[in-house]
């Protein structure tokens, strides 16, 4: 049972978020090339898990995604449960998520280069569309199910997209093939997908099946959101999270050997093992933040948290590099070796300083 008395914002949700951002908005750039920098294999070794595996596998950075769809849904219950005690009406709900789907789709074509009107080549696929995409169907699944229908479409799009791959041949494949060449979600994707693809040769990153199994992954987040603002105490909710967080750690290193973990197609292994990482990371954030206390060392995440659309967007269309080089360009080519690791620390810096100023002004996007 949700209290509805504790619908104020939940400081950890804020700071995780923003840690997830802070990866795909500069943090990235800027640890690789520092691990570049020292160049010992240790090192090395930590650069290499900034990056995707070429194709089955997992790294460090292929929670980054999943995670941000966990978080979205980890917030759902506490905006809709604040939404609906301020007197929005169902009919207003649905509006609101419509609306924002929409802007949602917009901004993804905007951040794809819409504005370049070159229709041929633009990709309608992406990050901002499986947000989209995601969000819009889970809030719709929230709305009209309770926590135990909530639970059987989430392993129902699991599963259900596993015995497509499992039944469904590929042409010239056959069933069950998940290779980049032969899966049937790439070739869906080249059947049907207008524009470019992206991100291996036979299909999308975020085409069109692995989609739905992507819900599950937000919808991971809501059944957590509600624990969370359950009336039980503080050691009960992060004894849940930690116990099924490692259960579906196992779940899906079990399910890998006949499902492997993939997150170019979304496997329900990569769904489980980024849902049971997640779980572990709230209960970490939310143990140290809203249980212990500790919140001056999450504050430069939550600047991060408030605004992430913000500057995922605005990182593909301005180059903060250039404002960067305003205040540095007289002095940070004479650094030898360690010159792109302190210019990406200024990128990160000036993105940083930029939200900041945002949030001081109370500016924050809410599509």
């Amino acid at each position: 049972m949700i209290n509805q008395e504790k619908t104020k914002r939940i400081l950890s949700i804020d700071a995780l978020r923003g840690f997830d951002m802070f990866w795909i908005t500069g943090g990235d750039a800027f640890f690789i090339t520092l691990f570049t920098f020292f160049g010992t294999p240790f090192f090395q070794g930590l650069a290499h898990q900034l990056d995707h595996p070429a194709w089955a596998g997992f790294r460090f950075y292929d929670i980054i995604f999943a995670l941000f769809l966990f978080i979205m849904g980890l917030s759902m219950p506490l905006s809709i449960t604040r939404r609906l005690a301020g007197g929005a009406s169902r009919n207003q709900m649905y509006y609101h998520i419509f609306r924002r789907t929409i802007l949602l789709y917009i901004l993804g074509m905007v951040y794809n280069g819409l504005f370049d009107f070159n229709f041929e080549t633009l990709r309608y696929t992406g990050v901002l569309h499986r947000i989209a995409f995601t969000y819009f169907f889970a809030s719709i699944i929230v709305m009209n199910f309770r926590q135990k229908g909530q639970l059987i479409w989430a392993v129902s799009l699991t599963f259900g997209y596993w015995l497509i791959l499992l039944l469904i041949p590929s042409p010239g494949f056959g069933a069950y093939n998940l290779t980049p060449e032969g899966n049937l979600a790439g070739y869906i994707d080249r059947s049907w997908l207008l524009g470019s693809m992206c991100c291996y040769n036979y299909g999308d990153n975020e085409g069109i099946v692995t989609n739905f199994p992507a819900i599950t992954s937000v919808l991971t987040g809501v059944l957590a959101g509600y624990k969370l603002m359950s009336q039980i105490s503080h050691s009960e909710k992060l004894k849940f999270f930690i116990t099924t967080g490692f259960m579906l750690i196992v779940l899906s290193l079990i399910w890998n050997f006949i499902y492997p973990i993939n997150k170019y197609l979304w496997t329900g292994s990569f769904v489980s093992l980024t849902s049971g990482i997640s779980l572990l990371s709230i209960s970490l954030f939310y143990w140290l933040i809203d249980v212990k206390g500790y919140t001056k060392w999450a504050f430069p995440f939550t600047v991060i948290g408030m605004n992430p659309i913000t500057i995922y967007v605005l990182s593909a269309i301005f180059d903060f590099g250039m404002v960067a080089k305003i205040f540095i360009h007289g002095f940070y080519t004479e650094l030898g070796g360690f010159e792109m690791p302190f210019y990406e620390f200024c990128v990160l810096l000036t993105k940083w300083l930029f939200l900041y100023f945002l949030y001081r002004q109370k500016i924050f996007l809410k599509v």
